[in-house]
């Protein structure tokens, strides 16, 4: 039993049904308890390419999806004013090229001053300037000529992926509300009580109730270990922002613009850009934070209308529960955790809690405490990598004009490990040995882009091999070869998303 919708919810759901079929004669029947009283939290949201697997393994055709969540391709972020607040990098999702045979930051790095590290390694960053598509209209669907995720309409992300659990799938849903959580003998959650509908029992609960975290954090009481000493932002303010001309251009990158106490998110939608500043109230009031974001709206939409639009003020506090998994209950999406939406680990971490829930799902009860210590040990370690590499965008700043990205840069908000692994980096150039583990989060790539866009310098042994150079030379103009042929044969991510519309629909989107 799945208490609580959204993206959270149906997705695992989804990716629970796929894996079993929703065939009772396998032992397994999933249903969902939803409220219609409480509306989604999404105000946008950006996913990792793993997406495009999740999708395809639940059956979802990609043409379907793109068209049913006023969903865009999101090809990495991009990062304003983050150093010194005139400077601009990315974190393209297309890993270096050549990366698992050769590390080729230290053959780009006598090179710095003359190209950026992403664009040496990698042709995303100059393709996404350009607002271009990374497939073509005949590529097969989830397949790319350059990595990406989406962008995507949270609230139609959840429609949609209800309607195919229940249509495709045999998810059963039930609309209640939860009232009560009831205990078995055993400490077990027994059964859920609703509004209308009874007890529910089951063998197995699933929380997907949000940030409530009704199962585990309430009925439990298991804590929420809180991260606002590491990772400061806990408000947001939020805005559906329309596009002046239809034809505007779709940003494939999520831009990050760096301000006084926080950072404002860009996301573009083929109908609307989803815009939002979070920020840390310790160092900003909402009153303060809602200027600048209006400030900021301005310089694409006009005074007029940004002093006009509507804004949603939402808060949170950053952290994850103690342990994710307990007795027969785990919890999943916000009800597990919450870090501020930089690098969009939210979906990704539903991702991955549905799939192991899939492929560890217990034979029976006497299995379940086991397999709940992996889990939880597995996700210890996640939210860990999480907020380390979260952090990792603030300490390498050279702002001083706040308080804000000084305080980020105290030595007693670094965790222990990140600190570590940046004194390493000072004479190592990150690569495999930095990850341990078979499905990282974060690949060292991740970290490279990051360090060497904020103009981290790595000074270590010139221990160079001709033979290596010279394979370093050829991929290096192998790149540049790759994105001028791409940039002749791609098209702007709208123009590609108006081929896809009208193949599905016969129309254009907005008509």
């Amino acid at each position: 039993m799945i208490v609580g919708g959204g993206s959270a919810g149906w997705l695992t759901a989804g990716v629970l049904a796929a894996q079993f079929n929703a065939d009772e004669n396998l032992g397994i029947s999933i249903t969902l308890i939803e409220s219609d009283q409480i509306p989604p939290i999404g105000v946008g949201e950006g996913t990792w390419p793993s997406m495009r697997a999740t999708l395809q393994k639940i059956g979802l055709s990609e043409r379907d999806f793109l068209t049913q969540c006023d969903a865009s391709f999101k090809q990495g972020s991009a990062f304003h004013g983050w150093r010194n607040g005139n400077d601009s990098y990315c974190h393209p999702f297309t890993p270096p090229a050549g990366f698992n045979q050769i590390n080729l930051a230290q053959y780009w790095q006598p090179f710095r001053d003359q190209v950026s590290f992403a664009d040496a390694v990698c042709p995303q960053g100059k393709i996404a300037s350009l607002g271009l598509a990374p497939k073509m209209l005949n590529t097969e669907e989830y397949g790319f000529a350059l990595n990406y995720g989406y962008h995507l309409d949270a609230g139609k992300f959840g429609q949609c992926l209800k309607q195919h659990c229940i249509d495709k799938l045999g998810v059963k849903h039930i609309i209640s509300d939860a009232t009560k959580v009831n205990s078995a003998a055993n400490g077990d959650i027994a059964s859920v009580s609703t509004v209308d509908q009874g007890d529910i029992e089951a063998d197995l609960f699933i929380d997907c109730s949000g940030m409530q975290s009704l199962l585990l954090g309430k009925h439990y009481g298991i804590k929420l270990v809180h991260q606002d000493k590491v990772l400061f932002n806990n408000a947001a303010i939020a805005a559906q922002v329309p596009y002046l001309d239809t034809q505007d251009s779709i940003a494939s990158f999520t831009h990050s613009t760096a301000q006084s106490a926080g950072w404002i998110w860009d996301i573009g939608l083929p109908s609307r850009r989803g815009v939002g500043y979070t920020f840390s109230s310790a160092h900003c009031d909402s009153t303060q934070a809602e200027t600048d974001l209006r400030r900021y709206l301005a310089r694409s939409i006009g005074d007029k209308q940004s002093e006009q639009l509507p804004l949603r003020h939402l808060t949170f506090t950053p952290g994850h529960r103690e342990k994710f998994w307990h007795r027969n209950c785990v919890a999943v999406g916000m009800a597990s955790g919450f870090i501020e939406p930089l690098e969009a680990s939210a979906l990704a971490m539903v991702e991955l809690s549905a799939k192991m829930l899939a492929e560890q799902m217990p034979a029976n009860r006497a299995a379940m405490d086991i397999i709940a210590s992996r889990f939880n040990d597995s996700f210890s370690y996640r939210w860990q990598r999480i907020i380390e590499f979260l952090k990792l965008h603030y300490i390498l700043t050279q702002r001083s004009d706040s308080d804000y990205w000084s305080d980020n840069c105290e030595s007693n908000t670094i965790p222990a490990h990140l600190a570590e692994q940046l004194a390493l980096w000072r004479h190592h150039f990150p690569y495999h040995w930095d990850t341990h583990h078979t499905e990282e989060l974060f690949p060292a790539a991740s970290f490279q882009y990051i360090l060497y866009g904020m103009g981290f310098e790595t000074n270590a042994p010139q221990r160079l091999r001709k033979m290596s150079e010279q394979q370093a030379t050829h991929l290096f103009n192998q790149n540049v070869a790759k994105g001028k042929q791409l940039q002749r044969h791609l098209s702007s991510n709208r123009d590609l998303l108006i081929q896809i519309q009208i193949q599905q629909h016969g129309l254009a989107p907005n008509h």
